[in-house]
């Protein structure tokens, strides 16, 4: 995940692991994979959303609890969870 991230600060892009039907909630760690991600790309003017909620809002669940995750820039952020919605 931090090479994807750090290629997408560079290049521009949206990074996203979503969650589907074998990993319901997602399969990445909020805690330590998706929070210290989400928190650098919102300093560098990007966004992080789980799809519906923005990861930095959300509350862990558990040490080692899994989300969702779209990373990237806002606008394409912001894309992303418009299309999610209409096909969802």
């Amino acid at each position: 995940m931090v090479g994807d991230v750090h290629r997408t600060l560079l290049y521009g892009g949206i990074f996203f692991y979503p969650k589907d039907k074998k990993d319901g909630k997602g399969k990445l760690r909020h805690l330590y994979e998706c929070g210290p991600m989400a928190h650098t790309m919102s300093l560098a003017g990007g966004a992080a959303s789980t799809g519906t909620e923005n990861v930095l809002e959300l509350q862990p669940s558990s040490i080692h609890g899994r989300i969702a995750i779209w990373i990237g820039s806002k606008l394409d952020v912001e894309d992303a969870e418009r299309m999610y919605r209409e096909h969802s």
